[in-house]
């Protein structure tokens, strides 16, 4: 459609670079003949002359003029044209005593460009300083002593919000801005960059004051304590401010419902290079907002500096523990640690700190116990993605702090929980114990808070990692105000958002539950009480038996060798023993067989891995593993013809139907001929036979924990990987370590499809049944995490991988035990899910509640201070009063709007009962 009207726009365009029609016209004030200027920024298109286009912008004096010069507009200033700008006085009012600007030149900083200007300040007996008399007219002075720049309030709020929405920074701004003034690099600009950083700076620390309310504090700006510029989450529970009065007298059963979620993580992007000092760029605030204070932060740090953290006992911490060996050469900063509120995702007062090397355990224990300085709560919900080893000795290390962060942990109830995310990629014990599902009390949360927070902030880490450490420590405690503040205005959708999605899950899963108790009455109806006696025991006390988790032993390959040596260890003893060799029994040689098979298969893969272009010592080593792995077999070759005798007839059938008669076969290709890969072409002993189906059962079952183990593993370094590194050197690394969790996939996988080939083929001859319910086919779309999906399914729709639903192993389907156990975590399950989205409608509910007071108690605090401030002059009491009551009446608004728009969906009837 445009397409059509291109040439007229662009004619339109032309038609503007000339007079437009004006050639003939006069001055469109005076009436004068020949008018030569007009105002870029000036509603419309007239033409004035000097004099009249100098008293139209007496009162914009920065607006952009053009000159015409015969044959073109060529650009023009009212500096030029004698423009001075009078300050310290009314409009129009002429000053008996100016004083000119230093040089009598001035520059000042606007969205429309860097002008200089011809500025007089008022230097009457009773004029106000320059500082002032520049301020009084929007203008921010880039110093307090005889100043030569200022910017504009308007251009300051215009970068501002830029930087918090496009992550624009300075340097960029500036550039744009020295563009916009002269893009030609004809009449170069005045460098006022550094003035710039300088005022930016001031004004965000300003804004974050104002709106703290610190400037109506009866002692000023001194007074402030740390935490005192946060913007609090106001879902959140706080004592005084959103709770009843009787919050503590509620019932233990209960209790829940008041309980503060917390979620820790570390960011590796934020870093910060070794740039300035403290000394030199000390921050402006003392702790005032989200990070802590930097002076008792590092003085702990460094009385800590040579402790040795204990290593992780979980196969999830690989990619955690990467972090201790990150490079920190040329970084003051590898990165970031953070607390936020793990249900909204809002920073916690005094929550941020900067971290050295890694993810250490002392600086995420430092911001855990100073943010929790901010709360009286008795019940916390503690989420961290290896909280499952942080928190083992967390209340010892708390001794080793200042008295003022110790935290009474005795008489709260406190509960940690590893992220949803990240679970997967944890061992399968911490995968019931940790989990957000299975616990009582935390409705739907889960944890990943932190994640969705850094995708905002990571973009200006390219130029926050160039800054000194108090710049880049009150750039991102501004940036972490405003994302609080973006989610305060928020909450009326984001809340009702959730329970719109919350009200028909509960009632989904109640139905199922209830539909799933009724199918199981017929069969289990005895054992329901029993299993619901356990899981609430579970519940109440973790240490109880997990019912989430499987009774049954785990099936290994070693446990099963152990019990055939103690069965040949038996037939010894009691004379029945019928080996045929002194050294290997019937089962010491077919588990020897099984090793061998295993060598083959790992040799097979390594020469592979070579390709075609092998170094000499690659194939040497190859060589020399070949030659050893083939003197084992010809060792083992000659026992086996004492139990199988017919195992050389068979050889030589199978050399004479091969298509390559001559060549012998290498060690890795050589057929070993295992009771399975005999089947029913011969006969073979039964006990043989039986001895094989027992290791490879055992082997399968090894073979898919070693295959879930380096999936984990795999999860984990790429979450890492994606998260944290940057740089061609990191990602190699990273890429080499992937690639040898693959090999480890591709190996486990490989493994357990020749042990399910085995009992396929011996499951027939011994009539065994039931293990195919635990074993199954393993096709290739099988082998993928938790977490991955398929194509063309969505997270709703998502479907886990057989090889996640089974826990060691599961038993024959004729082991009634087996059976009820299943049946028991299937309930137990989908209880969790039903009591989970209970909760959360619960929840959400007080969360609602909450929000509503603590905005009307903000109000209120408003109110208060409009009393409370003691001004200078009349002016600045009138101004301090007027933004206090603006601040109050935008805080009821908000809760007006918030409770109009949730008012239909809170009013729907609840017909589902609490779950208890």
């Amino acid at each position: 459609m445009w397409i059509e009207h291109r040439s007229l726009f662009l004619e339109e365009l032309l038609r503007m670079e000339g007079r437009g029609g004006l050639q003939e016209v006069p001055c469109s004030d005076c009436g004068g003949s020949s008018p030569e200027f007009k105002c870029e920024d000036c509603f419309g298109i007239d033409l004035r002359c000097s004099s009249c286009i100098t008293a139209a912008h007496q009162r914009h004096p920065l607006h952009r003029l053009q000159k015409w010069n015969g044959n073109y507009f060529e650009r023009a200033t009212l500096k030029s044209l004698g423009l001075r700008i009078q300050l310290g006085h009314t409009f129009g009012q002429k000053c008996p005593n100016p004083r000119r600007a230093f040089n009598d030149n001035f520059v000042v900083m606007d969205s429309y460009g860097i002008h200089e200007v011809l500025l007089d300040f008022c230097d009457c007996v009773e004029a106000e300083s320059h500082t002032q008399q520049l301020l009084r007219i929007t203008w921010f002075p880039s110093t307090t002593a005889d100043p030569k720049t200022a910017a504009t309030f308007r251009l300051l709020e215009e970068f501002h919000l830029l930087s918090f929405e496009s992550k624009v920074s300075a340097y960029e701004f500036y550039s744009a801005l020295v563009r916009r003034t002269n893009n030609t690099g004809l009449a170069p600009v005045k460098d006022r960059y550094e003035s710039f950083m300088r005022m930016i700076r001031e004004w965000r620390h300003l804004k974050m004051l104002k709106r703290s309310g610190r400037g109506h504090h009866p002692n000023g700006v001194d007074a402030t304590e740390e935490g005192d510029c946060a913007v609090l989450c106001p879902a959140c529970p706080h004592p005084g401010k959103n709770l009843p009065d009787d919050w503590e007298k509620v019932p233990r059963a209960k209790s829940w419902i008041y309980a503060l979620f917390l979620a820790i993580d570390a960011n590796f992007r934020l870093k910060r290079k070794i740039v300035s000092s403290n000394t030199t760029d000390p921050s402006l605030s003392r702790g005032w907002a989200y990070f802590v204070e930097e002076g008792a932060y590092k003085e702990l740090l460094a009385e800590k500096v040579d402790v040795l953290q204990e290593k992780s006992t979980c196969s999830s911490h690989n990619a955690v523990n990467m972090a201790d060996t990150k490079t920190s050469r040329g970084l003051a900063a590898t990165g970031l640690g953070t607390i936020n509120c793990a249900r909204h995702n809002m920073k916690r007062p005094n929550a941020v700190g900067d971290l050295q090397k890694g993810e250490k355990y002392v600086n995420m224990d430092y911001l855990f116990f100073s943010t929790l300085r901010h709360t009286s709560l008795q019940t916390l919900n503690v989420s961290y993605d290896i909280a499952c080893q942080w928190h083992k000795k967390l209340w010892q290390r708390m001794t080793a702090f200042p008295i003022s962060m110790h935290f009474d942990f005795v008489s709260k109830v406190i509960d940690f929980f590893v992220p949803k995310f990240h679970l997967p990629a944890h061992i399968e014990k911490c995968q019931t114990t940790f989990s957000f599902n299975f616990k009582r009390g935390v409705g739907r949360t889960d944890g990943e808070a932190p994640e969705r927070g850094w995708a905002n902030i990571n973009p200006v880490a390219s130029s926050t990692k160039e800054m000194g450490p108090g710049a880049r420590r009150d750039t991102l405690d501004d940036f972490f105000g405003d994302w609080n503040w973006k989610k305060v205005v928020g909450l009326g959708t984001i809340m009702l958002r959730k329970m719109k999605e919350a009200l028909p899950e509960r009632t989904n899963q109640q139905i199922a539950l209830n539909d799933l108790e009724e199918g199981l009455k017929e069969d289990y109806g005895g054992v329901l009480d029993q299993w619901r006696t356990q899981v609430e025991a579970w519940e109440d006390d973790p240490r109880q038996p997990n019912p989430f988790e499987r009774n049954a032993d785990v099936i290994t390959l070693a446990s099963v060798r152990l019990a055939l040596a103690k069965e040949d260890e038996a037939e010894i003893q009691s004379g029945s023993c019928l080996a045929l060799h002194e050294d290997c029994s019937p089962s010491v040689l077919i588990s020897s067989g099984l090793e061998l098979e295993e060598q083959q298969r790992r040799l097979r893969a390594d020469k592979a891995a070579c390709g075609l272009h092998a170094t000499d010592t690659q194939q040497g080593k190859l060589v020399e593993r070949s030659n050893s792995l083939q003197r084992r077999i010809e060792a083992w070759v000659k026992i086996q013809a004492l139990y199988m005798p017919n195992i050389s007839a068979l050889r030589l059938s199978d050399q004479a139907t091969s298509t390559n008669t001559t060549s012998v076969p290498s060690s890795e290709t050589f057929k070993l001929w295992l009771p399975s890969q005999i089947g029913r072409s011969a006969p073979c002993d039964e006990r043989l036979q039986r001895t094989e189906w027992r290791l490879r059962y055992a082997q399968g079952h090894d073979a898919l924990r070693s295959l879930r183990s380096s999936l984990r593993a795999q999860t984990a370094v790429l979450k890492y990987k994606d998260r944290n590194l940057r740089g061609q050197g990191a990602n190699t690394r990273a890429r080499n370590t992937l690639k040898t969790i693959d090999a480890r996939i591709e190996a486990a996988a490989s493994r357990y499809e020749g042990a399910h080939k085995a009992l396929v083929i011996l499951g027939g001859l011994l009539a065994e049944t039931g293990w195919q319910s635990s074993l199954r086919p393993l096709n290739r779309q099988d082998i993928r995490s938790m977490s991955d999906l398929l194509w063309g399914e969505s997270e709703g729709r998502r479907k886990l991988s057989w090889i996640w639903n089974m826990r060691g192993a599961g038993g024959s389907e004729k082991d009634d035990t087996g059976g009820l156990e299943d049946m028991r975590i299937e309930w137990c399950k989908a209880r969790a899910r039903a009591m989970r989205w209970g909760e959360e409608v619960e929840l959400l509910q007080e969360e609602m509640r909450r929000i509503l007071a603590f905005l009307m108690w903000e109000a209120a605090r408003w109110d208060e201070r409009q009393d409370s401030v003691i001004p200078t002059s009349l002016e600045h009491q009138d101004g301090c009063v007027a933004y206090a009551k603006r601040q109050a009446f935008l805080r009821r608004e908000l809760a007006a709007s918030f409770e109009a728009r949730w008012a239909e969906t809170l009013a729907q009837p609840d017909n589902i009962n609490d779950i208890d």
